[in-house]
């Protein structure tokens, strides 16, 4: 007779970032990650590796940058009894050899949007995944992964009014690029060439590729109602 299937020991996701976008992501795959805001400051961080590189840094690389430090942030901030996989993410868009991180301000994302309609640029998503399922291991020296994720957006032309009131929902002064696909901006996207989801802010098959990486089966992430194995 056949037995049962042994299921996969569950192991906990921490997710060092704010974004609703990439915690909706994740539950939508079937994780509940327990969260952990990283206090990191984005500019200066940037600001400090461009000087000591003595370049500036590409949009993918201030991606990757951002979500390591965000990662290791969020594991220095758990309780030494916690354990599992913490991951970083963040999201930056190049249009026409700028580097897009969010506007912050309506005039900045108002410039973006009449720069941007009817044009196209590329979403770069980085995340990184510190394994802290030993902790008798220091946080730096723990086993980690990740990578980069881009894809081509191409936007609709927007009239002058439906700038203004996208600009004045204040969705998009949040958002790398000032857009959004799985929010009130996915109607100005005409088309994605790549992984969707990097585009929402996560890839999650790059993640998938990062958390095997480590020797964690994915489906051991699996904890929401009705998605476990």
């Amino acid at each position: 007779m056949t037995g049962t299937p042994e299921r996969t020991q569950s192991v906990p996701l921490y997710l060092a970032s704010t974004s609703p976008a990439r915690l909706a992501l994740l539950r939508q795959a079937g994780i509940e990650p327990l969260l952990v805001a990283p206090e990191v400051d984005e500019a200066a961080a940037v600001a400090e590796a461009e000087q000591a590189l003595g370049q500036t840094l590409d949009a993918a690389s201030t991606a990757q940058l951002l979500a390591r430090l965000k990662a290791r942030a969020g594991a220095e901030a758990l309780p030494p009894q916690a354990q599992g996989l913490v991951v970083g993410g963040d999201s930056v868009f190049a249009f026409e050899g700028a580097v897009h991180g969010k506007p912050h301000t309506a005039q900045r994302a108002r410039e973006r949007w009449l720069a941007q309609s009817g044009s196209c640029g590329v979403l770069h998503s980085a995340h990184w995944v510190i394994d802290l399922r030993d902790r008798s291991v220091p946080v730096a020296d723990a086993p980690a992964q990740g990578e980069v994720r881009s894809a081509l957006v191409e936007f609709a032309e927007l009239d002058a009014d439906e700038i203004e009131a996208y600009v004045g929902s204040g969705e998009p002064l949040l958002v790398a690029g000032a857009f959004t696909l799985d929010s009130l901006g996915g109607p100005f996207i005409r088309r994605v060439v790549g992984d969707p989801s990097t585009v929402v802010g996560l890839s999650l098959s790059g993640l998938r590729d990062s958390v095997r990486a480590l020797g964690v089966p994915w489906t051991s992430l699996w904890n929401r109602a009705g998605r476990q194995p």
